[in-house]
């Protein structure tokens, strides 16, 4: 796997000259992609944090239902922030940020931001969040994620051969096992969980030694006792949460009250919904709990059903192959393993935060990308997207010479001698030949020999 595994992304590089996406581009399909979903989202969320009319003065209008809820004006309020953020990342060359300095710079104030949190209060057992103005909060795991994707791509793509000493995987180490370790500490194991999931994608695809990823599997199952006699001794309600998932017959009701919940409210919606802002559903009554964030997902089955379901699927089937198409297309190392990355990390992200509404998962605190309501989220994703997008504009071009000596080998036939060695070899593994034969000169007339001795017959 050493030699081969760069080689899952990168089999096509011969074709890449006279392919569009091979060339430095602003991917339009990806960004429209992304903000179709983020317009969806805005609409779930404010669907699912619909109160009934008893309470609420009559609005007809879509966007005066998005102003007048206050979960969906902040999530409306985010999306226009948004083209900020993408023209920010945008404006710094991606190469820039694989420098030592810059990554080392992000990766250490987001592990600072992440023993800040800390101090914080604690929400449901998980001090996660650190508070700003407006009532407004962020959440340091999610920044982490993206500066230990820029961190490890660097370091990934420094050598042809990572992994390959014991400094390395000590060094390579200390970049995962740093944010992921406060993430647990502070209560919180989603995004624990998704960071590991991407950091194995992206040493996968840098061509990783099969030993060495082995062994990196082996020593993730020896720690997962430990996090789990950790969970247990510290008395988190995820700990019963796994339990429950395994074992969900001997969980108490209020356990499982929540994924039970949220699968009535996918179930309850049928093949095209119960509709939008309607007064009675389980949404206005709040049937499940954070039904506006991490299981927003049951809020669009009950509302939209199995349509709205498919095409909320779709599109993130769309985002996610256009991603790893973009990374084939993609020669330079660093910016390969960025969009891997990325891609990886949203795929647990939609992944996860489907199964666990409709029991394939257990609950973890993970929201569906550019869907669920939060601002640091919607923020982080949108910057991983624009990391992609920065990675397509910038992203190093063949020279004319490698172009021309590319064309060149693809039309060049092999030697005759070579060809001829190939023929013989098939004439010597070619079956023996029926009793029908044919003269060398193709002026004779062809004979068939039947039984009898020495009859021949003309034909």
């Amino acid at each position: 796997m050493t030699s081969s595994a760069p080689a899952l992304l990168g089999s096509r590089q011969a074709s890449q000259t006279s392919n569009r996406l091979a060339k430095q581009h602003f991917d339009i399909q990806l960004c429209v992609l992304t903000y179709t979903l983020a317009i969806f989202g805005v609409i779930a969320v404010t669907a699912a944090t619909y109160v009934t009319q008893s309470t609420t003065p009559e609005v007809t209008t879509l966007f005066a239902r998005i102003t007048q809820s206050y979960y969906g004006r902040w999530q409306g309020i985010f999306l226009l922030i948004s083209p900020i953020v993408i023209a920010g990342v945008l404006a710094i060359d991606y190469r820039f940020l694989g420098t030592g300095l810059f990554s080392n710079v992000l990766f250490i104030g987001a592990n600072a931001l992440l023993a800040l949190a800390f101090t914080a209060e604690s929400f449901r057992g998980v001090r996660g969040w650190i508070s700003l103005i407006w009532e407004r909060t962020v959440q340091p795991a999610e920044l982490a994620k993206l500066a230990v994707i820029i961190r490890l791509a660097q370091r990934l793509s420094k050598k042809d051969k990572p992994l390959a000493g014991v400094g390395d995987f000590i060094r390579i180490g200390m970049i995962v096992a740093i944010p992921v370790g406060l993430i647990l500490l502070q209560g919180e194991m989603g995004s624990a969980v998704v960071i590991l999931f991407f950091v194995l994608a992206m040493i996968i695809i840098a061509g990783v030694d099969a030993r060495v990823i082995l062994g990196v599997l082996l020593t993730a199952g020896a720690m997962t006792p430990i996090m789990i006699m950790f969970m247990q001794r510290s008395g988190s309600y995820r700990f019963a949460r796994l339990l429950a998932f395994f074992d969900p017959a001997t969980a108490s009701s209020d356990i499982t009250y929540q994924q039970r919940n949220a699968q009535i409210a996918v179930g309850s919606g049928g093949l095209k919904g119960q509709g939008l802002f309607q007064d009675g559903s389980l949404s206005s009554l709040n049937f499940v709990p954070e039904d506006h964030t991490d299981f927003i997902f049951s809020s669009i089955g009950e509302t939209m059903g199995f349509a709205g379901c498919a095409v909320l699927l779709a599109l993130y089937l769309l985002l996610v192959i256009r991603m790893i198409v973009l990374a084939i297309n993609t020669q330079d190392k660093f910016g390969q393993l960025i969009i891997v990355g990325v891609a990886t990390m949203l795929m647990f992200h939609i992944y996860q935060g489907v199964g666990m509404c409709i029991g394939l998962m257990p609950v973890m605190g993970i929201p569906l990308p550019f869907v669920s309501y939060g601002g640091s989220n919607l923020t982080v994703n949108m910057a991983g997207i624009a990391l992609v997008l920065n990675v397509t504009l910038r992203k190093p071009q063949p020279t004319h010479a490698e172009a021309a000596e590319t064309v060149r080998a693809r039309r060049i036939r092999p030697p005759r001698k070579d060809r001829n060695a190939e023929r013989a070899m098939k004439r010597v593994a070619a079956p023996a030949l029926p009793a029908q034969v044919q003269t060398s000169d193709a002026r004779q007339p062809a004979v068939r020999q039947e039984a009898g001795p020495m009859r021949l017959e003309r034909y």
